[in-house]
């Protein structure tokens, strides 16, 4: 049994629904509207055209016929050859598309088989893993219900027979009976309830159950979701009518009998299945990818031209150096980028299922996973474990009590053994587990009054210890309906509310103790006896903080993540949760729905730049406070489960979900946790700044080493009387460094680099290459003075050959000091470290062997080999100090929008 909190309690749970006005809607539905009602419960059989009796057979079957069975949506996800094509999309892949047909056009065989290999070989890799985790995620998917309890007469004037029908067949008009455990199979309009209380947290993320009533009490417009065609047709404006119970949900407590009004796609459950295929807004990995990719197209462009223009004016050379200048082109391109790019993802994806059980069914995902610098989420089972814990118990006066609290244990004691509910009520498990089991045998049970949500109180009649012919009744429940049944003066009853509604402001969940002795008897107590009641005090409850919460939120702080709170719940409740969790929030760091409403998109994005607790939140609001996040510059991930998180799951940059969570969320998001808990988040962040550090580290070291190169030839392709390097060469080149650069898919990135997001920004990613590629590019003409030095000597060998030998030496050494360097050399060797040595080592033997010869290439005189020791000596001191003042300029997080951080836990 759970009490609802009191009408001057903040902090009861549900988040509120967007405003509608029920008068226009029903009345667009062709019921009648008799001022601000909704439709009673006469009106909305008249227009399904049934009756408490239910439907006949033949009604059944000409309406299932009509409007179709009652399934969900099935949302497929896409087949693998589906996938392949869509990798293709990717811009990188494009290009290197592009790059490989016009080789092909200018017959370079060799340059486009490879380029078209590498192609094939990335978008395979990137469709595997996404296809494996689609299977993954059918698993996942469960029915909302298999069969249901109905009522059907075989003629008109027939009694109605109960009987259990697949649910697939229900239709609008049937009537079905609801029972503690039962999942409710389809949108229903209640008729009679007793006691009912339903868990809807599959649709509006809230743990707790909401209390069920059939009377035609209106509902105040103005609360209410959804669109005015589908609230017309429920009879209602929301979740939070006490009228409607929906599919999707299930009976925590009590019994009711409701007539269908929605099946199928026409239920509220199935309408968010639509959202699925609501077109996402850009992720921050697809932003990025795009910036830099447009950097490479704007140089690939202009840098072929530039050759031939140069080659013809100043050499007199004609369409002989189109292959070269396809070369070029080919050279400043990072060939290997999407292998590995889907690499790193496809290996930190497969560790993080296998450790961890998390699916990443989105690869690129992980990379916003790892930009990730502001967390939305709700608090309840991530912050917060599915249960609340006392918190204290006061007496009339205020002070500590432990009597109010024996008596709120007595009475769920009792409760528990004679109301015959199907699980205890988590308030009733609270006090059950704060007092000793041996005090409550000396009170003997004789009956119990269940928790109904029109009293929002339960009673216990319990023998008195020591008074024999007498009875203790024990009243719990809401503060004001305990209150008002206490014979107290109105001066002190005021007093009272006033301090249970301090509490409540202060984000605690209070109920009221009363007891009253009455002389023993036989008949049945009623709830007319619930009066005259003596006050014994209040019992206060918090939401129990989930066990790792506090540490996970520290190490999210470390790492340069702001966790933002989005709740329905009152702002005292979260504030509370904060508080417990030893993040101090301010009043300033509190906004409510009211507030958000209030603000243009811009002034929300500087508010909530600042704020840490949203609190009143409708799905809309959260939705548009991850898009003014997101437009503020924050790469945005947001954790929901229910129905009510599908619009600020697809506004994220990054949407996030645990495998408990209902089936339409866990399609929608691109991250499924194994468990609801944060640290599966931090593990998942952790994975995708490791993989983005080293695609970062790759694009960082490819581009500048390219660019340098590139510079280079096109300096020597202007000084010399030759081409500077063959284009089998140039590939062979390109082919070693390619091969070399697989190794950063497999490399532990710098620990420093897992402290803050790893966002690629195309700005400051063209500010590094351009410098680095400088710094290389003074390396290679350096190294054409070595040469001229070399070529004079009297051992100096055929001019053009020693030139494209020694130059194609430098390249590959220069590019595996890069590597080092760029990577960090001061580290622990690994996979990049070893790669460099191979790649230093077939830079010196390549030329003497004899595929060497076959490329063009040949020995070297030593000289070459002194000299050139000099410069790469001199070049890695340059570049070594380069990267030092680079280091010390951007320190930790600049060149990106820093983290905005929360406060601190102490």
């Amino acid at each position: 049994m759970r009490e609802p909190a009191p009408a001057s309690q903040p902090g009861g749970e549900g988040p509120a629904q967007g405003a509608a006005s029920a008068r226009g809607d029903f009345a667009a539905a062709g019921v009648p509207v008799a001022g601000p009602r909704v439709p009673t419960v006469l009106q909305v059989l008249r227009r399904l055209d049934s009756t408490p009796r239910g439907l006949t057979e033949a009604q059944a079957q000409e309406r299932l016929a009509r409007v179709g069975p009652n399934t969900l949506p099935v949302h497929r996800g896409a087949s693998w050859p589906r996938l392949f094509a869509r990798s293709l999309r990717d811009p990188f892949t494009a290009v290197l598309g592009c790059l490989g047909l016009v080789s092909a056009a200018v017959a370079s065989w060799g340059t486009a088989c490879v380029i078209l290999l590498l192609v094939g070989v990335s978008c395979v890799l990137r469709a595997t893993p996404e296809h494996r985790a689609d299977r993954s995620m059918a698993t996942l998917r469960k029915m909302v219900a298999t069969t249901a309890a109905t009522q059907r007469r075989t003629e008109d004037d027939a009694a109605p027979v109960p009987r259990e029908i697949p649910v697939d067949e229900l239709v609008p008009g049937d009537v079905v009976r609801l029972g503690p455990g039962d999942p409710v199979p389809a949108d229903v309009r209640l008729l009679r309830a007793r006691g009912l209380t339903v868990y809807q947290a599959a649709l509006t993320g809230e743990s707790a159950p909401v209390a069920k009533d059939a009377g035609d009490t209106p509902v105040v417009a103005g609360s209410h979701t959804g669109s005015p065609a589908r609230r017309a047709h429920l009879g209602v404006g929301g979740f939070d009518d006490p009228r409607l119970c929906f599919q999707g949900s299930s009976v925590a407590s009590g019994s009711g009998t409701a007539v269908v009004v929605a099946t199928g796609a026409r239920t509220r459950f199935a309408e968010a299945h639509g959202r699925l295929s609501a077109q996402r807004e850009t992720s921050a990995f697809d932003r990025s990818v795009r910036g830099v990719s447009w950097i490479l197209i704007r140089f690939m462009l202009l840098t072929p031209p530039l050759v031939l223009m140069a080659n013809a004016a100043l050499r007199g050379r004609g369409l002989e150096t189109v292959p070269f200048a396809v070369a070029v082109a080919v050279g400043l391109t990072p060939e290997m980028l999407p292998v590995i790019v889907s690499t790193c993802m496809a290996r930190a994806a497969a560790l993080l299922a296998r450790t961890h059980g998390v699916i990443v069914k989105r690869l690129t995902a992980l990379h916003d996973l790892g930009a990730v610098d502001v967390l939305c989420l709700d608090k309840t089972g991530t912050l917060t474990q599915d249960r609340p814990v006392v918190h204290r118990a006061l007496g009339p006066d205020g002070t500590e009590d432990s009597g109010a609290l024996r008596w709120a244990a007595v009475n769920a004691w009792s409760t528990l053994h004679l109301a015959d509910l199907p699980a205890p009520d988590a308030l009733d498990e609270a006090v059950l587990d704060a007092v000793d089991e041996d005090a409550l045998m000396a009170h003997d049970a004789v009956a119990v009054l269940p928790f109904d949500p029109v009293r929002r109180l339960a009673t216990a009649v319990v023998r008195t210890p020591g008074r024999l012919g007498t009875h203790t009744l024990v009243v719990k429940g809401a503060v004001e309906a305990v209150l008002e049944r206490c014979a107290l003066a109105e001066v002190e009853r005021d007093g009272l509310l006033a301090r249970a509604t301090a509490q409540a402001e202060d984000g605690l969940r209070v109920l009221a103790v009363a007891t009253v002795e009455r002389p023993a008897r036989t008949r049945d107590y009623t709830p007319a006896d619930e009066r005259g009641l003596v006050f014994r005090g209040f019992v206060t409850f918090r939401d129990a903080p989930a066990p790792t919460a506090a540490d996970t939120l520290a190490a999210l702080a470390d790492r340069g993540v702001t966790v933002k709170l989005l709740t329905g719940d009152h702002q005292g409740t979260a504030v509370r949760t904060c508080r417990d969790l030893g993040v101090q929030v301010g009043p300033e760091a509190v906004l409510t729905a009211e507030d958000v409403d209030g603000l243009g998109d811009d002034e929300l994005a500087a508010a909530a730049r600042r704020a840490t607790v949203f609190a009143r939140c409708t799905p809309d609001h959260k939705a548009r406070i991850a898009a003014a996040l997101r437009s503020g510059g924050h790469t945005v991930g947001f954790l929901g489960d229910g129905v009510n998180d599908l619009p600020a799951l697809h506004a994220a940059d990054v949407g996030i979900v645990h495998r408990d969570a209902v089936a339409v969320a866990r399609e929608s998001a691109e991250v499924v946790l194994a468990d609801k808990d944060l640290t599966a988040i931090d593990h998942a962040i952790t994975a995708g700044r490791h993989s983005g550090a080293n695609i970062a580290t790759y694009l960082r070291i490819i581009l500048s080493s390219n660019l340098g190169n590139v510079i280079a030839m096109l300096a020597a392709g202007l000084l010399l009387p030759f081409l500077p390097m063959l284009p089998a060469q140039v590939l062979a080149q390109n082919l070693c460094f390619d091969a070399a650069q697989l190794a950063f898919a497999h490399d532990r990135p710098d620990p420093r680099t897992l402290r803050r997001p790893t966002l690629l920004r195309p700005r400051e990613l063209l500010r590094f290459i351009t410098g680095f590629g400088l710094l290389n590019a003074v390396a290679d003409l350096a190294t054409f003075g070595v040469l001229a030095l070399t070529l004079y000597q009297p051992d100096g060998l055929d001019d053009e050959a020693v030139f494209h030998s020694g130059w194609f030496t430098e390249n590959l050494v220069t590019q595996a000091l890069v590597m080092l360097i760029l990577r960090g050399a001061g580290r622990v060797p690994g996979p990049v470290a070893w790669a460099a040595v191979a790649l230093t080592a077939v830079g010196l033997l390549l030329p003497v062997s004899p595929l060497g010869s076959m490329l063009g290439l040949t020995a070297l005189p030593v000289l070459y080999y002194v000299l050139l020791a000099v410069v790469l000596v001199l070049y890695a001191a340059g570049l070594t100090a380069a990267r030092t003042r680079y280091d010390d300029r951007r320190g930790p997080g600049s060149g990106r929008i820093r983290p905005v951080r929360g406060p601190r836990h102490p």
